[in-house]
């Protein structure tokens, strides 16, 4: 037979055998979809295989072979969206009568339903542990943010094996599952390339994870992973972080319904925004000019007469009294009314371009015929509205980690660049409880709705046949997980991947989807962070206010705390306080309180702020612990401060071996930080230096005269820290080859806080430059090499006491 008959005819075999086992995959294909869509024990996750058969026949021609076992979701469960954003609190959303747009929460909520009676937990990783687990956060182990956690059961930053999370579940029965945005769940000292990896999103239910792991991020610079890659950012003046995880999201749907349409998805979406830094494109801001030149007291009066007249609070609500600090907007002085009202301004445009950008996002499913079976949760706030940024705001929120007040002159001179790129700003309180209305406290503050109530929106035109109605059954974030599992038809796990799960302690609220009077189900909540507690229980609420954001000290003892007692049902915006009238209930609600916080992990409560900054005083893991060096080379960067040897309020000594190639170096030798604060040792045009940067406020450089030659080459920058107390000054001198270069005094460092997602990197820059003429990210890459590199510290002994 020629070469081209045979040719000829094995193509026509492999064109009869593509045939038949496209007819026989067909065949068998519908008996699998059929195997997979019956009934399982979906109680226990993973779905266990079933047996596998044994066969005895020789001739697989002679044998059927059995349905492929593949787990799929319940028919018709629905696509998920939760949205949370970040610190935006009850009273600011349009939705909710607030005075800031947000046309896409508004558009869910006239075809489906406001929940204005919903509740976080006041804090940002104890409400996400708690929504994704649909238990207390405590039970999560998240009683506060994980970079302060301690070593009491309740508290410790570690997401227990026994609370599975949503997206875990809902991966092993059938969907796909991505969350983009910001996490804050992974305990502090896993946050490296060393792991573990259990905590981090892709190991807590998601398939797809692109975002910042930790509490905050430059929304110009941010620090990212895509699962847990670092991401490169892309050379973009225009680049902006919520742009872009806008766009990764509605990709990642529209490439999930193209290759899987009948797979349902879970996406969590978790925006950065609007958490400080405020930061927003100035074409959002200009828009809201003179929006806010009423001030915050009159702004307050007008949210509360649009909730009333839209419903959203009842008839007879009274705004809370502000906290004393909060000065009155009509004793304000001219600059401190025109430097608020900016402030103000570019909150409202950040709140208002995310808004934006959620939208974005949901067209993703209307593109692709998804919208009517997607449910929606939309949550505006992951906590109250924040106050954090103390009487006048700032220009550069690491300025309140570090115990430094910033004037109201000095952040005058930057009204213009205020949310660009060379700011990284927050607002002044009295906007914080503006925001709250008509409550009277903030974000961190537990023991009060202003912390804890923010408006949620659920939409779902498929499962859901009331439209533009309003649900005033108390609920908790807790109540979420639970509400997604009954409305795709899934049980509650009792194991998951071989652990036995305690039960989730939310309540479902698909019951009041259809009944706006249906009886609430969700009667007793506790709350408590750092001390600010409360307890709801059948219509009533007790609390106690322990500290306010920005006291760093309680008010009293935990044992002399005084207790207030509302009647919700009558007082909406807690205005009323009943104690002195019914010492009697209040009794009794404490000890409601004390009955919850025992069975939760509550206690001991734990109010204790400053000294949780440093894990040595509360038992917390440190990757650095007990080691006075770290030895490093190029490559090695992305460390967290949480991962990093801490080099703050102490001395050290940075000792570099480097390769000079013969057409001279430039670049980043080692930084840690960033443009508002942080150090670099690097080299510019082949001239080394070492410059500290203060906050972004003073800058210190300390340069040698001469260039590098090529070859081999030490670099050691010894700083010796004066000592005698926190943020104190000392002699840095620089020295190539043994030789002294360079010396100078930096006269002020950094006691508390670098950055919360700017990092330590060898070889580069990332983020942010802490040098401007050296840049950041690609620009900022050292062009020779660095095989070893090893940063030294010591503790400078106290003085002697005087005699």
């Amino acid at each position: 037979m020629g070469d081209k008959s045979f040719r000829r005819q094995a193509r026509c075999t492999t064109l009869v055998m593509t045939l038949f086992l496209t007819m026989v995959t067909a065949g068998a294909w519908g008996q699998q979809k059929a195997a997979s869509t019956a009934a399982l024990d979906r109680a226990v996750l993973p779905i266990p295989e079933p047996k596998r058969p044994v066969f005895k026949e020789l001739d697989a021609r002679k044998v059927k072979p059995p349905a492929r076992f593949e787990v799929m979701a319940p028919k018709g469960a629905p696509n998920v969206v939760i949205v949370l954003i970040d610190d935006l609190g009850f009273g600011a959303p349009s939705t909710f009568g607030g005075p800031i747009a947000t046309p896409t929460l508004d558009r869910l909520a006239e075809n489906g339903l406001r929940y204005n009676n919903f509740h976080t937990t006041a804090l940002c990783s104890p409400t996400r542990a708690a929504l994704k687990a649909g238990r207390n956060h405590h039970t999560v182990n998240m009683g506060f943010i994980t970079e302060m956690a301690t070593s009491f059961p309740g508290a410790t930053g570690q997401i227990p094996n026994a609370t599975a999370p949503l997206a875990e579940m809902l991966r092993l029965n059938g969907y796909s599952t991505a969350a983009f945005g910001k996490w804050h769940e992974t305990a502090a000292w896993e946050a490296s390339v060393s792991g573990p990896f259990d905590r981090w999103p892709t190991r807590q239910g998601f398939d797809k994870f692109y975002g910042f792991i930790g509490g905050e991020t430059n929304q110009w610079a941010p620090f990212l992973y895509d699962g847990v890659t670092q991401v490169e950012l892309p050379n973009d003046p225009k680049y902006h972080f919520m742009t872009d995880m806008t766009d990764k999201a509605a990709a990642w749907i529209k490439y999930q319904k193209a290759l899987t349409p009948e797979k349902p998805v879970f996406v969590y979406f978790a925006p950065g925004a609007t958490h400080a830094p405020h930061h927003v494109p100035k074409e959002w801001i200009s828009k809201w000019k003179g929006k806010f030149d009423q001030g915050w007291d009159k702004l307050r009066e007008e949210t509360l007469a649009r909730q009333i007249k839209m419903g959203i609070v009842p008839p007879g609500t009274r705004l809370a009294t502000k906290p004393p600090a909060i000065k009155d907007w009509d004793k304000l002085s001219v600059d401190e009314k025109r430097l608020f009202t900016r402030q103000a301004e570019v909150f409202a445009a950040f709140v208002e371009f995310t808004d934006h950008e959620i939208g974005r996002m949901l067209e993703a499913f209307e593109a692709t015929g998804e919208a009517d079976n997607t449910l929606v949760f939309y949550i505006a706030g992951d906590n109250g509205t924040s106050g954090e940024g103390g009487e006048n705001g700032m220009f550069n929120e690491y300025t309140y980690f570090n115990g430094v007040q910033e004037k109201v002159e000095d952040m005058l001179k930057h009204i213009d660049q205020w949310g660009g790129p060379e700011t990284y700003p927050h607002m002044a309180a009295g906007w914080a409880v503006a925001l709250d209305a008509p409550f009277g406290w903030m974000k961190q503050v537990a023991s009060d709705f202003g912390g804890t109530r923010n408006g949620m929106v659920v939409h779902w035109p498929k499962g859901i046949k009331a439209k533009n109605g309003v649900r005033t059954q108390f609920s908790h974030v807790i109540d979420i997980a639970p509400t997604v599992l009954q409305a795709a038809n899934l049980p509650e796990p009792k194991i998951v991947n071989g652990t036995p799960q305690i039960p989730m302690e939310g309540k479902s609220l698909k019951y009041s989807f259809e009944n706006a009077k249906a009886k609430e189900r969700h009667t007793t909540q506790y709350f408590e962070i750092a001390g600010n507690r409360a307890i709801y229980h059948d219509g009533w609420f007790a609390r106690t206010i322990h500290r306010a954001p920005w006291e760093y000290k309680p008010r009293r003892a935990l044992q002399d705390d005084v207790w207030e007692l509302y009647d919700v049902r009558s007082d909406f915006g807690l205005a009323n306080d009943l104690a002195a009238k019914n010492p009697k209930k209040i009794a009794e609600m404490k000890a409601v309180f004390m009955k919850e916080a025992e069975k939760y992990h509550v206690l001991p409560v734990d109010d204790r702020v400053l000294e949780r900054m440093d894990a040595r005083l509360v038992s917390r893991p440190d990757l650095m612990a007990g080691r006075t060096s770290l030895t490093l080379a190029e490559g090695m960067t992305g460390m967290l401060e949480s991962v990093f040897i801490n080099v703050k309020n102490r001395s050290k000594t940075i000792t570099a071996e480097i390769e000079v190639p013969q057409s001279g170096v430039n670049g980043t030798v080692i930084t840690q930080g960033g443009r508002f604060g942080g150090w670099s040792l690097y080299v510019k045009d082949g001239v080394p230096a070492y410059d500290y940067n203060f906050l972004g406020l003073q800058r210190t450089s300390i340069a040698a005269s001469g260039k590098l030659a090529p070859g081999k080459a030490t670099l050691r920058f010894e700083f010796a820290y004066d000592g005698g107390g926190t943020g104190k000054g000392g002699m840095g001198t620089l020295f190539v080859n043994n030789e002294k270069v360079a010396e100078r005094r930096i006269e002020q460092t950094q006691a508390g806080f670098f950055s919360a997602d700017e990092t330590a990197d060898v070889g580069i820059d990332l983020g942010t430059p802490v040098v401007e003429s050296i840049g950041a990210e690609a620009k900022s890459r050292f062009t020779g090499r660095i095989p070893k590199l090893t940063v030294e510290v010591r503790d400078v002994p106290a003085p002697a006491a005087a005699k």
